[in-house]
This record gives C-alpha cells, structure tokens and sequence, in this order.
C-alpha cells in the first residue's frame, strides 16, 4: 500500500511507502489526496503527513516526464493539502527535493530532523518547481532568497532552512512521536490554520531594477540556459499577481520547460550520469576488493589532486614522489590549496585540517607494500611509467590494483611491464583531479572484473562520475579531442581569427573556446609531445604550425603573458594580438592556404561533427559502451554545455541524416580522410534507426 491513514487520539497521520524515496507517482498522490478526504471527514484536530524509509519524498516520479498527466496532478493535491479545515504538518527526514518540498510548502506547518535537507534542484533538469514552488516560496523567505535557492538547485540544511523560514521546527529524537508532539503543541496554542497563499509579498522588497540586475548575474553563472531565466520570471509574477494566477503562469511555464530541449538534454544527463557506472557483461556476484589505503606516485599537480579526492572521501593516502623537494612542494599545494577551500567558506578549518591529515608524503616505495590500491601520476612517457610499474610489481601486495592515471598511453603495454596484468587498470583523472568529477576507467585486455567493478565503486564512492574506456589512443575523451583541436587550428590557418573560433564556441555554451583552453593549459605541453612524435605521427602540419610558431616565441600561453592572446598582469583579462595575427598569416603563406573569410556557422559545425564523426567510432569500436557514456565524458570533462547534452544526444537532437550529410560534405569539399563518415553513422541512417534503437539491439 503506498499511502496509509490512520487516527491517533486527535492526530490523523498519513504514511507515504513508495520505496526507494517515496517518488509522487500517480499512486501515491491519488492516495494522499484519499487521505486527506478521509481526514476531513475524521473527528481529528491536525494531520501529520510523514514517510518511511530512508527519507521524505525526494521528488516527483521522474519517469512520468513527457508522458500525459494523469489526474491528481501535484497543483491538485498541494492545492488540496493547502485548502483543509484541518492544520497538516509535513515531516521531514532525509530529504524533501522538487515536488516532494512543494508538497511541504502547501502544509500548513513543516517540522524535520536534524540531519534532513529541503530544496528545489528542478533548475538542474531544465525546469522550474511547477507545483507552487516558485509562488510560496518568496512568501515565505523573500525574494532574494528564494530566488537563490531555486536558480542553484541547491539543498539547504534544517538548520539553515529554519533560519530562512521554509521549516518551523527543527525536531529532535523519533521522527513520529517528535511531530505528533509538536502538532499537539500546535493544537494547544489554537495555532490554526496558516496558508503560505494568503502571505503577501512586500511591493518595495524587490523592486524592477532589482529583478534586472539578478537576471543579469544569471546570464554569466548560467549563460545560455532558459529555466533560471524563467524562474525569475515566475517570481515576478508571485508579486505582481494574485496567487492563484501566479500558479496558472507558474504551470504553463513549467510546461514549456518540459516540453524544450534544454530539459530533455538535461535529463538525457541525469540518466547517462546514473547509467555510466553499470558495466555490461559482468555478473552481479562480482563484488569489488576493500580499499582502506591507497598510494599515489608523483606529487605534481595532477598527483596532489588525486591525493585530495581520496582525502575528501576519508580515505588515507600516501604520496610518493622521486625527490624530498618534489614531494615537499607537492605536499605545500595540497596545504595551499585547502586553504583556498577554507578562505572560501567551503570546509570549515578542522574539516580542511582533518583531510589533510589522511595524506602522507614519502620517497620509499616500501611505503607501499600495503596499500590497497595505487595510482601512478607521473611524466607521460611510456618508458618512466613501464619502469614505475616493474617497480610497484615488486613491492605491492598480492590482490593490490595497479592503475595508471595516463591521458594517452596504451595500457595494455603498461600492464605487460608486469606481473600481474589481471590487477591493472587505468584511473583517467581530468585535472584540477580534487574539481572535476569525471573519471575515465580504462579496461586492458586482461584486466580482471573485480578489478572493473572496484574502480567503478570507487569513483562513486570519491565522488565522481565512473565512464568506462576501452584501450585506444586518448580513450574516449582525448581520443575526441584531438579532431575538435585539429578543427580548431585549421579554421586558424584558413580564416578565422582566434576570437571569433573562441566566440563561436562559448555562445553555443562551451566553458572554454579550443584556444583560450590551451593558452591556460599551456602550449609548451603539446609542443613538448609533438617532439617525440614522427612527422607521420604528428599530422598535417596545418594542424599545429601555428601553436609551435607560437612557442617558439616564447608565447606558451597565460603564464608567459602571452600565447594565442596577450594577457593582462593583474587581472589576466585577455585581448587580441597582432602579433599573433601576423603569425598566422606568416603560416599560411608558408604552407600555402589561401585565406578566406569564415561564417560562424561553418566554425561550429567543424568542430562539432568532428567530434560527433569521431563518437560514432569510437562506439563502433566498443571503445565506450553507450552513447550516452561518451556525452557524460564531453559535459563533465570537456566543458561540453550540460544544457545541449553531449555531443551524441546533440547528433540525435539534430537529426544523424542530417548529421551524414552535413560530414559528407565536409569529405566531399576536402578529401581528407578524417571526414570520411563514420561507418555506424552511415549504417544507422541507411537503416532509419536511431542511436537508442542501436542501443536496444546491442544492451
């Protein structure tokens, strides 16, 4: 039974089971709404509406999306709820989110534990709270606050939310017996009825400038992105309106929120993001091994950043480096670091101090023998690594898995320089390692399932977003990237000035322009790989002159002051630099391009098929699982727009006919090889069939 009522002296309690986190399935709102009927008709003075299990209600049913509304909709029910003769508490535990929160905001009074957390993330999905949220909760807090707390998405603490004034009562012990004794309390003061409808916004609270400045600071944390927007356009309309016409725009807002784009990628996300740890193929008896310990091998920055993301899940580290020096420095910027944590409000001094703490540093590979795991981090040169990996084999216990943090390397080689090639595994880390959630898993050809399944688990467990890898250059991610920056360099050569590639880039919703990400990352370190390649190794020319004419004039990017912009000392704001135009066309006389003027819409398509063309092998390959894997990789670690969805569900959205097209063009205009349309892609567009039912014949 989802929905239980029964009468306790003068209480009538209502109990919500819909494991695993009581969702607002059809189901479950009908049985509400029979509650509170049957409530009425009770001889009771308050209702008590509360959950079992783990939490309160955590949301509405995320399945229901897209499909017709059936009746009682959450509006009916909340406005139900909102509308009894009777005072109705909601009881909080875990954690209310989305719907569930809306349907507390429509009680009367709402109490909760301690140890619970309220909030409205429906702008993470592309939505707005559809159900009353963003008419009641500027009555209660403000706008300002309401407006914060609805366009982050972010939870808030009991504590913290009974100072902003969305939660009454903070309870202590039983969660049952606590709110039956504060609705008795209630009952006893003649506390009544008390409506957040009839609360009335202040006209001089917030005022039309007000409104503009916030919608102006969204443009820049949430540039591109509809629902924020609309958000603030809802809680104008909390103070302009009455509320029940603020609720009708509320819902036909929420309504063309569903029904865009922005919110079916972002929801395409919250799947991919939850699908991405499951690894095909592997029996479920597979458990993974204990990891209690694990060690590190480089104290650089990538080294450090691991370092960090075991500490911050508690788990002990300890960090080898060659050198007491590289190991000292290594260990001050873990220090440093936390300290920028700390000076940001992020963690408070004894949490800083107590991570910290589960690092420690050594030279001795001795130090190793028993940890669990260990990640090496060093110079990505196959030798060092082959060498590191003799060397582990040697000292690390039987059953330890051996993982190699390399971008580009074929792990498969790295795991034959030992022993025990079942035990080793690669751990892809995207830098800053301590920031960014993406994690690559990279299974070699002898790499054992338990070791699989305990570095998926592990991910999770640090926070991050596993994707499994299959063994090729540069994986999935990089492996990507390398046509995206090819594009990048060519539209250079060809045309485009680096502001405009940058541009074109960031207004479709990239985090960074190809050209303003390598100056941060430096154009020394592409330069310095591309000297140990052969010429046919490095490419066509075109492809990188530019960025070596570049470095070797001392121009490798934003910590020189220079590289493909000039860069301000103090505030490090960029500008465009004749020189570097100079360069250009210097290279494009050299090589023999005739240079022509670009449109934006050539630009972003280059670089997009380039990556699209590039997924369709990779999955035909095996190299990723699913597509929707691969679109996980772009958005959390290539600052692909969350809002867009990945570059495989943009290929969908799109249309993979049109997508065909568009690349046989470019093959057919340049004759390059790269641009030969993929073969998956050809297959499924001959067929008529989509990526999902590609999916559906290869799970």
């Amino acid at each position: 039974m989802l929905v239980s009522y029964q009468k306790v002296d003068d209480i009538g309690v209502i109990s919500i089971d819909n494991p695993p986190v009581n969702a607002l399935s059809q189901g479950v709102r009908q049985g509400i709404l029979d509650a509170i009927k049957s409530a009425e008709d009770d001889d009771i003075k308050a209702i008590v509406i509360l959950c079992e299990g783990r939490t309160f209600i955590a949301g509405a049913d995320i399945s229901e999306f897209g499909k017709p509304v059936q009746e009682p909709t959450l509006p009916q029910l909340n406005t139900a709820i909102e509308s009894s003769g009777k005072s109705v508490i909601a009881a909080i535990h875990g954690t209310a989110l989305g719907g569930g929160f809306e349907l507390a905001l429509s009680c009367h009074y709402r109490c909760a534990q301690a140890s619970a957390s309220v909030g409205l993330p429906e702008v993470t999905l592309g939505l707005l709270p559809g159900a009353g949220g963003t008419q009641r909760v500027p009555r209660l807090i403000g706008v300002k606050a309401a407006l914060d707390l609805m366009t982050t998405g972010n939870k808030a603490g009991a504590n913290e939310a009974r100072d902003l004034g969305l939660i009454d009562r903070v309870l202590k012990g039983d969660l049952k017996e606590a709110a039956m004794d504060y609705a008795r309390e209630l009952i006893a003061k003649g506390a009544g009825l008390r409506r957040v409808r009839d609360i009335s916004i202040p006209a001089t609270s917030f005022g039309k400038e007000a409104f503009e400045d916030y919608r102006q600071q969204l443009n820049k944390r949430k540039r591109g992105q509809e629902a924020p927007q609309k958000i603030v356009s809802c809680v104008e309309a909390a103070m302009d309106k009455p509320f029940e016409e603020g609720l009708a725009y509320e819902r036909s807002c929420f309504v063309e929120c569903v029904q865009s784009e922005q919110s079916a990628a972002l929801r395409h996300i919250f799947f991919a993001e939850r699908q991405a740890p499951k690894v095909a193929g592997i029996a479920k008896s597979v458990v993974p091994r204990p990891v209690q310990r694990v060690g590190i091998i480089g104290a650089g920055t990538m080294g450090g950043g691991i370092a960090m993301s075991f500490a911050n899940a508690g788990i002990p580290v300890t960090l080898l480096d060659a050198s007491e020096e590289g190991l000292e420095r290594g260990l001050a910027l873990i220090d440093k670091n936390y300290g920028i944590s700390v000076s940001k409000g992020k963690l408070s001094e004894e949490q800083a101090t107590e991570r910290e703490a589960l690092i420690s540093g050594t030279v001795d590979y001795e130090e190793l023998v028993d940890v669990d795991l260990v990640i090496e981090a060093v110079f990505e040169s196959m030798d060092v690594k082959r060498q590191v990996f003799s060397r582990l084999d040697e000292v690390c216990k039987q059953g330890a898995i051996l993982a190699t943090n390399t971008s580009y390397l074929d792990v498969n080689e790295i795991a034959g320089s030992t022993s025990r090639p079942q035990d080793v595994v690669g751990l892809h880390f995207f830098s800053p390692a301590n920031v960014m959630r993406l994690l690559e898993v990279v299974k070699a050809e002898s790499t054992a399932d338990e070791v699989i399944t305990t570095a998926m688990a592990l991910g999770k467990r640090i926070g991050k977003v596993p994707v499994l890898a299959g063994v090729c250059y540069g994986f999935i991610g990089n492996r990507m990237l390398r046509q995206y920056a090819r594009e990048a360099q060519l539209c250079m050569i060809e045309g485009a000035e680096p502001a405009q590639i940058d541009g074109v880039l960031t207004n479709f919703g990239m985090a960074m322009g190809p050209l303003s990400v390598g100056d941060l990352a430096g154009l020394d370190i592409g330069y310095k790989a591309r000297q140990a390649l052969t010429d046919e190794q490095k490419g066509d020319p075109r492809s990188y002159c530019i960025a070596d004419a570049l470095v070797e004039l001392g121009r490798l990017g934003q910590k020189a002051g220079a590289g493909y912009y000039k860069y301000d000392p103090d505030t490090r704001a960029r500008s465009t630099d004749p020189v570097v135009l100079d360069v250009i066309r210097e290279q494009a006389r050299k090589h023999g391009v005739q240079r022509r003027e670009l449109s934006d819409e050539e630009i972003l398509d280059r670089h997009l098929l380039a990556l699209i063309n590039e997924g369709f092998r990779i999955l035909e390959e095996g190299i990723a699982q699913r597509p929707g894997d691969i679109d996980v990789v772009y958005v959390h670690g290539y600052g692909f727009p969350s809002y867009r969805g990945g570059p495989m569900f943009y290929a969908s959205q799109r249309g993979l006919g049109n997508v065909l097209g568009s690349i046989e063009k470019l093959y057919g205009a340049t004759g390059e090889p790269y641009w030969a349309p993929a073969p998956l892609l050809k297959k499924l567009v001959a067929s008529d069939l989509t990526l999902d039912d590609w999916m559906a014949g290869n799970g």
